[in-house]
C-alpha cells in the first residue's frame, strides 16, 4: 500500500475523448464519471439520490456519479484491496477519518491544501466547518481540535485532505412514553432518589450513575408491567456499543477512557509519546471497568461480542430496550412506522458522559461520520470536477435539504439557522456533542492497531479476562508496533 501510483487519466468517457466542435465552432463539454466508493447506508444514498436529482456542473460537463456501495462490515477491507490491487477503479472515496495516515502514505488520496487555498469557495468551506470536523476529517499528519482554531484556516504546519461528507455524533435515543411515564418516574424516584429523565434539559444532567440506575430500573421480564402495559418479551433499561467487528466496541470505551481523564497513544506527540503506561494506567483500567460494568443491564448479545451499532438500533426499534447511545446516522429509521415499533415513541437528548468534582458532565466521546476524499490518479478536469461535488454537496441548501431527510451538517452557519434544530429530532443533541468530539489515531498502522485492540476489548467483554490484563496485552502491542515503524522512540 505504501507505494506511489503512477498516475492515470480516470473518469473521463469515451465521450471526452472522442468530443467534437459543435456548429458554433465550440467544443463539446467532456462527459465525466466519478467512480466513489461509499459504506452502504442512508447517509451516502441520499447522497446519490440528490446529485441525480439537483446536480449541475458549473462547468458545464455531463457528470455521473456512480457510487459504489459497500456493505459496512467489509468496507475497508473492500477500498484497501482496491487501491493495493492497483485497479485505480475509484475517483473519490467516502473515507473513515482513521484511513488517512495509511492512504496519503501510500500515495492514493490527493493532498488539497493548496487547491483549498487558491479556491474562495472552498476555502469558506473549510472556514465554516466545526473545528473538530476539521481535525478529524482533513489533516494529516493528525492535528487536534484545540489546534485547529476555530474559523482558523490554514492552520500552520497543516495539510488538508478531505471535506466531511457525513458528520456523526452518538447521542441517546428513549422511549418518552417510558421515560415520561408518571409511574416509571414515581418508582425511579422512590428507588433511586433521582429524577427519571424525561426532557432534553433532564437527559442534559445525565451522568453515567444514572444512566446505570435507568439500566436496573427498566429490567423487566416477560409479562411484567411496563409503563401503561407489559413487556411482551424480556425487557432491558440500556444498550451502547459492545461489538468485535471494525471499531464498534473502541467507539464507545475511548469515551470512558477520556472521561476519567485517561488516555490512549497520542501521535500528535510522536515520537515522544509512549503506549505503555497510558494506554494500561490505573485511570485507563479504572474507565474500562466503568464500561464493562454497565453490560449487566443490557440485552445478553451485548455479552456475546456481538452488539454493533446494527444490532444495537434493531434491538431499539423492536421495543426491546428502553434507551441506547448509538450515532445520529441510524436516526431516520427509528422514525419511519415500517421499520420501527417505536417510532411514535422516541425522543432525543445529549450522550450520558461522567461527572466531574465541580458538578458538571463530561461527555467526551469518539467521532464518527466520513470525510470524502480525492485519489491521486485524476486527471486536472477530474479533479477539478470532484470538487465541484464538493461546493454542491457543502452548499448550505444541498445540507439543509441533507439533514431533512436524516443527515447531518458540520457547516456552522447551517447549524446556527433557526429552522435546524427543527429539522430533524436529534439536530439539538447532535450540536452539543460536536463540540466534545476527539478522534482515535490516523497512522498508517491504525488498521493493526484497531484489530488488535478490539480482539483484547471483547475478550474481556466476553468474560474471559478483566480490564487490566486486557489493556496491558494492548498497550506492550502497540509499544513494540509503533516502535517498529518509528513513531516511538
Amino acid at each position: 500500500m505504501r507505494l506511489i501510483r503512477d498516475r492515470l487519466v480516470l473518469g473521463v468517457s469515451a465521450a471526452s475523448l472522442a468530443a467534437g466542435l459543435l456548429a458554433g465552432g465550440v467544443a463539446e463539454a467532456a462527459d465525466i464519471r466519478i467512480t466513489m466508493a461509499a459504506p452502504d447506508w442512508p447517509p451516502t444514498r441520499f447522497m446519490k439520490e440528490e446529485f441525480d436529482r439537483s446536480y449541475q456542473s458549473p462547468d458545464g460537463h455531463n457528470t455521473v456519479l456512480d457510487m459504489d456501495f459497500i456493505p459496512w462490515p467489509s468496507f475497508y477491507e473492500r477500498v484497501a484491496a482496491s487501491l493495493a490491487s492497483g485497479e485505480q477503479k475509484y475517483q473519490m472515496i467516502v473515507t473513515d477519518s482513521q484511513w488517512l495516515g495509511a492512504f496519503v502514505e501510500g500515495g492514493y488520496y490527493l493532498d488539497l491544501t493548496d487547491m483549498m487555498i487558491a479556491d474562495p469557495e472552498l476555502t469558506a468551506i473549510m472556514e465554516d466547518l466545526h473545528p473538530a470536523l476539521v481535525s478529524a476529517y482533513s489533516t494529516y499528519p493528525h492535528k487536534t481540535k484545540d489546534f485547529i482554531a476555530e474559523n482558523e484556516f490554514p492552520a500552520p504546519d497543516t495539510r488538508y485532505f478531505g471535506f466531511p461528507q457525513f458528520p456523526d455524533t452518538y447521542v441517546t435515543f428513549y422511549r418518552e412514553d417510558l421515560f415520561c411515564h408518571e409511574g416509571e418516574a414515581a418508582a425511579f424516584e422512590e428507588r433511586f432518589g433521582q429524577t427519571l429523565p424525561c426532557t432534553y434539559e433532564d437527559w442534559q444532567d445525565v451522568d453515567w450513575d444514572t444512566f446505570r440506575n435507568i439500566g436496573e430500573h427498566f429490567q423487566r421480564a416477560a409479562g411484567d408491567p411496563l409503563g401503561d402495559g407489559v413487556a411482551d418479551d424480556d425487557f432491558f433499561g440500556i444498550a451502547y456499543q459492545a461489538g468485535k467487528g471494525y471499531d464498534f466496541s473502541t467507539m464507545q470505551i475511548n469515551a470512558f477512557i477520556w472521561q476519567h481523564g485517561g488516555g490512549i497513544w497520542d501521535e500528535t506527540e510522536a515520537p515522544n509519546a509512549q503506549a505503555e503506561g497510558v494506554v494500561n494506567s490505573d485511570i485507563a483500567v479504572e474507565a474500562f471497568e466503568h464500561y464493562l460494568d454497565l453490560l449487566q443491564f443490557m440485552p445478553p448479545v451485548a455479552q456475546t461480542g456481538q452488539m454493533d451499532i446494527f444490532v444495537i438500533q434493531d434491538l431499539y426499534m423492536q421495543g426491546k430496550v428502553a434507551a441506547i447511545v448509538d450515532w445520529v446516522g441510524l436516526g431516520e429509521p427509528v422514525l419511519d412506522p415500517n421499520t420501527s415499533l417505536v417510532h411514535d415513541k422516541s425522543a432525543f437528548g445529549p450522550a450520558p458522559g461522567l461527572r466531574q468534582e465541580d458538578g458538571t458532565i463530561d461527555r467526551t466521546g469518539n467521532i464518527g461520520g466520513q470525510p470524502f476524499v480525492l485519489t491521486t490518479w485524476n486527471s486536472d478536469e477530474v479533479v477539478q470536477e470532484g470538487l465541484n461535488v464538493v461546493k454542491w454537496w457543502l452548499n448550505p441548501e444541498t445540507q439543509k435539504n441533507f439533514v431533512a431527510n436524516g443527515g447531518q451538517s458540520g457547516l456552522m452557519s447551517v447549524m446556527a439557522d433557526p429552522e435546524y434544530n427543527d429539522l430533524r429530532p436529534w439536530n439539538r443533541a447532535h450540536v452539543e456533542m460536536l463540540d466534545w468530539q476527539r478522534d482515535v489515531w490516523h497512522v498508517p498502522d491504525f488498521f493493526e492497531l484497531l484489530t488488535q485492540q478490539q480482539e483484547e476489548f471483547d475478550r474481556a467483554i466476553t468474560g474471559q479476562i478483566d480490564a487490566r490484563t486486557a489493556l496491558d496485552s494492548v498497550a506492550r502491542f502497540q509499544q513494540m508496533l509503533l516502535e517498529d515503524a518509528g513513531l516511538i522512540e
